[in-house]
């Protein structure tokens, strides 16, 4: 244990040096950093990843290297040293440590992040999303919030996600929760409606907030599903943020009706130019009783989103994720504890945010019986549920894989207003499955023989 604490000093104080050291010159000092990481770290574990920054490094006009200087010039010197300090050091370098060993000591997965919703309240009603079911019903409240992440940080997860319903309809407590673990490091997908210059001011102060703001393309498409003058709403909150020199990024969902346009390379520069610095990627999912069947992205539409997503990866200063096309890079699915687990505002522990089932409770269950439940070690039996993984999840990539787990787990739907069998649920997805299972398999086949290729010339 004393060798651990101290290696956990060591690294901790190795980081805090080079985080200075950059911030007397970033631009100058970065490739000397890299060059002293090289010398003192010979480590095969670490020699890919030294090749990739090498790479970055050594092209000052690269992309990523442009996304990184920008986290000097455009974001606050204190709400970047927290993001460091809380992100790569608590989560990262002690977090990741602390969850493998809790997880081999309690045969469990243990998550790197907690996804959870304060409340079902929402401000908006999307056409599609089940949150505009519950209205303001369901709410955990300080005590349950605080108390899952002091459970969570004893098993090494640093990291919390808020989502809803709107989240920030609960502000205060919110900025609380930030204050009480200041230690922590928490993001929200949010609406951005309800982001004025008053919780930008506390957003500065806490230092340790980030919002990931839902758009669904330009104001037509934002619009239409989102509700009139959603779109200037969610510009005027980027610009509140921006101007305070505060991290934050998009969330972006791709359905049959706007793929095309979140795909483009204008939107794209569009969330760049209102100072993104990254943004998440989701497929519509039909899940609940107001689902909408028809807005699931066609194979051509999440082929497209495969291609381009990777392109501009090459080419655009903005950290991007598709939460079902990058199943390759994380090895499939990362539900059931596995990298994230969701709890809904009744205190359902439920493996997936688009997975309204579960066998545990917050009220009546620790997090760790929950990791330890029928539903949670079954995810953790199946995971990868497919071996090609651009077909990584057990509800929409792969047929009857969610139904055969939710069915000898026993865990019961968490919908409050419609509960949903789990054969109902899938069915409305079994097209679809089936429509990308040839696509999918196609990139899988090219995507592994281009890395034999790569591998050659090394």
């Amino acid at each position: 244990m004393a060798k651990k604490f101290f290696k956990d000093r060591a690294a901790i104080k190795a980081t805090q040096v080079a985080l200075s050291y950059l911030d007397k010159d970033p631009d100058k000092n970065i490739p000397q950093l890299m060059s002293w990481w090289e010398r003192v770290d010979k480590s095969e574990k670490n020699a890919n990843k030294q090749k990739l920054l090498r790479d970055i490094v050594d092209s000052p006009d690269n992309n990523w290297y442009q996304l990184v200087l920008s986290l000097w010039d455009d974001i606050d010197s204190g709400v970047r040293k927290t993001l460091f300090e809380n992100l790569v050091i608590n989560s990262f370098l002690i977090g990741n440590r602390v969850e493998a060993e809790k997880g081999e000591e309690h045969d469990c997965n243990v998550p790197w992040a907690i996804l959870m919703d304060p409340t079902s309240a929402c401000n908006l009603e999307c056409a599609g999303c089940w949150a505009a079911d519950y209205g303001n019903k369901m709410n955990m409240d300080y005590d349950t919030l605080n108390n899952i992440i002091e459970q969570g940080k004893e098993l090494g997860t640093y990291m919390y996600i808020y989502s809803g319903g709107e989240p920030l309809v609960r502000k205060k407590d919110i900025i609380r929760l930030c204050e009480e673990h200041d230690d922590c490091f928490f993001l929200a997908f949010t609406n951005g409606t309800l982001i004025d210059e008053n919780f930008a001011d506390e957003m500065l102060r806490v230092k340790n907030f980030v919002p990931a703001i839902s758009i669904e393309g330009f104001e037509e498409a934002t619009d239409s599903r989102r509700g009139e003058g959603t779109y200037k709403k969610v510009l005027r909150a980027m610009e509140i943020l921006q101007e305070k020199k505060l991290l934050f990024g998009a969330s972006c969902c791709y359905t049959s009706a706007n793929t095309e346009s979140i795909a483009s390379e204008e939107f794209i520069d569009a969330l760049i130019d209102w100072g993104c610095k990254f943004a998440w990627f989701f497929t519509y999912m039909p899940v609940g009783v107001n689902a909408v069947p028809e807005l699931l992205a066609r194979p051509a539409q999440r082929e497209l989103m495969y291609h381009k997503i990777r392109e501009y990866r090459k080419t655009k200063p903005l950290f991007t994720m598709d939460f079902w096309n990058d199943g390759e890079y994380v090895n499939g699915c990362i539900a059931g504890g596995r990298s994230y687990l969701h709890i809904n505002a009744n205190g359902d522990i439920e493996p997936c945010a688009f997975i309204h089932y579960a066998d545990s409770n917050i009220h009546e269950h620790s997090l760790l019986e929950a990791y330890q439940a029928p539903l949670f070690q079954a995810y953790r039996k199946n995971q990868p549920f497919n071996e090609n993984q651009l077909r990584p999840c057990p509800l929409l990539d792969n047929v009857g894989a969610l139904t055969e787990m939710v069915e000898e787990s026993g865990a019961k739907p968490t919908d409050l207003e419609s509960p949903e069998d789990v054969r109902d649920l899938s069915a409305k997805t079994i097209d679809a499955a089936n429509n990308w299972e040839p696509v999918a398999d196609r990139l899988w086949e090219q995507s592994q023989a281009a890395k034999k290729e790569q591998a050659k010339v090394k």
